[in-house]
């Protein structure tokens, strides 16, 4: 027994030097400090409260990359960087080498074979198709045209509400009620009114956050707990179950539907379908072929990725604007120097529509109308930069390779992108990078400054851009320029900004504000 213990205590220190030499060979350039067992783990989680700008300090300090290795025994590896050239190196110029894959596909699970998680050939045939369609001028109308109306006849009908009762109101629970009925309306058809004075529970959007949330916890723990969750249907993965299935049900039957009432339409009835995506994926040549799995896919992408990022932004952008009001001054002075009441509304939606705009305070630009606020747009640019929606992104490496910044990255190596750290390097946005300056967007002759895709990465960079940046950041004026233009927003006292622990960039504890009426 004494010749036991006495083995054992000369093995286990040599073999846990060993594995720590190992460790270290492998971990040549450590992000954070490696404990024994727990790797990096501890110092993550005591700075969980503020993750994003503890990783930020980090990764500025390490020169913009560095390892995150988690606890012994587990794949929660990643390289991490927010160095402007490896980002055009690995979604621009060596685009094919770094994918989503397999594991990124399991954890995202609910997303199926949609154009946010597919690779190769998958990716590139659903991207094409989306491009024709996205790109069609009746389309572009049609969102127009929903996105006023929703405002007209439920966003500032609902702040009228709130400010004559003198109720705070939670505003990135309004833009999440507002972003998700639109969206609804653009994919499906459908409205399902989540934005309304009473704030109903509407049971496929509540399923859509839950879902969010249960990607993120999957994100926290090894891959080998939340499949066992999965496997025994309890914890956090019984809840995501739940929520995928209300969600299938409710696109489903929007699938069922139109495809009964296409096969009775004759070929010119086909050219007066409605003008949703899904309908018009279903009327494209080929359309009807695919199966329901497919535009089923295709369907909870979109509502996913046009939902969480425009209220995101919309959130952070007025939490922004009522910091500083000579920028908020500065806005609604442009608005006033653009402003053209548009008489064609009445020809759009009918003679109810005049009505409609006497029962609400406030007016609305069209698409066309803002594209001249300038200022605006650098206010939003702002937003993102600062608090993109998305504030990491993955990847992983098919095969080894040799970054800008002279990392080596092996085959199957998961990387992260800080895209939080990105809008904060000094490099890319000078030393007032912490600063919101919607000036830094607009040149001297007043025009709307470009900036690389892969330094200012809201929106992706290289093949996988986003299709639709222009559309969201035109809807997102449309919205910002009619409630800056008819109210006036008041922070709660005590109100402090931070960020969830979320899958996207939400304000913890939301934006509580009182509604003023604004007298111009």
């Amino acid at each position: 027994m004494v010749a036991m213990v006495l083995y054992a205590a000369i093995i286990v220190p040599v073999l846990c030097s060993l594995y720590m030499f190992h460790r270290r060979r492998c971990c040549k350039h450590p992000l954070l400090r490696d404990y024994p067992i727990l790797g990096m783990l501890p110092t993550v989680l005591f700075n969980l409260w503020r993750l994003h700008d503890f990783f930020t300090e980090g990764l500025i300090k390490h020169g913009g990359s560095g390892d995150l290795k988690g606890p012994w025994f587990t794949n929660m590896n990643y390289f991490v960087t927010c160095d402007s050239r490896n980002v055009q190196h690995m979604l621009c110029k060596n685009f094919d080498n770094y994918v989503k894959g397999h594991d990124f596909r399991e954890i995202f699970e609910p997303f199926g074979d949609g154009f946010i998680a597919a690779d190769y050939e998958t990716w590139k045939y659903i991207r094409t198709l989306l491009h024709s369609l996205m790109n069609q001028p009746r389309f572009k109308a049609f969102i127009d045209q929903t996105v006023q109306k929703k405002i007209l006849t439920s966003l500032l009908p609902m702040f009228d509400h709130a400010q004559q009762l003198g109720r705070m109101v939670n505003l990135q629970d309004v833009f999440l009620r507002f972003t998700f009925d639109n969206i609804c309306l653009t994919t499906v058809g459908h409205d399902p009114k989540c934005l309304s004075i009473d704030f109903p529970v509407v049971a496929v959007e509540k399923a859509f956050r839950m879902s969010d949330k249960s990607i993120f916890y999957r994100h926290t723990v090894p891959n080998s707990v939340w499949k066992l969750q999965k496997w025994l249907q309890i914890g956090q993965e019984k809840k995501m179950t739940e929520a995928s299935k209300t969600i299938d049900e409710f696109i489903y039957s929007f699938i069922t539907s139109k495809r009964k009432e296409l096969r009775k339409c004759t070929k010119e009835e086909m050219k007066e379908v409605p003008l949703d995506l899904l309908s018009l994926w279903m009327t494209e040549e080929g359309g009807c072929e695919h199966n329901d799995k497919f535009i089923r896919d295709f369907a909870f992408n979109f509502i996913v990725a046009g939902r969480g990022s425009m209220a995101s932004t919309l959130t952070w952008f007025f939490w922004l604007v009522i910091k500083h009001p000579l920028v908020e001054a500065k806005i609604l002075e442009e608005i006033k120097d653009h402003f053209k009441t548009n008489e064609k509304k009445n020809d759009e939606y009918g003679h109810g529509f005049d009505d409609l705009k006497q029962s609400v305070s406030g007016e609305v630009l069209g698409m066309e109308e803002v594209k001249k606020l300038v200022y605006l747009h650098g206010a939003l640019c702002e937003a993102l930069r600062l608090f993109p929606p998305i504030p990491i992104e993955r990847k992983q490496a098919v095969k080894v390779d040799i970054l800008p910044s002279g990392h080596r990255v092996n085959g199957n190596t998961m990387i992260m992108f800080s895209l939080y750290a990105m809008g904060r390097c000094e490099e890319t946005w000078g030393k007032d990078c912490l600063e919101f300056k919607p000036e830094r967007w607009i040149s001297e002759k007043g025009e709307i400054v470009k900036v690389a895709s892969y330094k200012f990465i809201a929106f992706n960079a290289g093949p996988r851009s986003c299709l639709g940046k222009d559309l969201a950041l035109l809807q997102m004026k449309m919205v910002a320029a009619s409630m800056l233009w008819s109210y006036r927003f008041q922070m709660a006292e005590g109100h402090v900004a931070s960020p969830s622990h979320s899958f996207g960039l939400s304000m913890k504890n939301g934006l509580k504000v009182r509604i003023m009426k604004r007298d111009l």
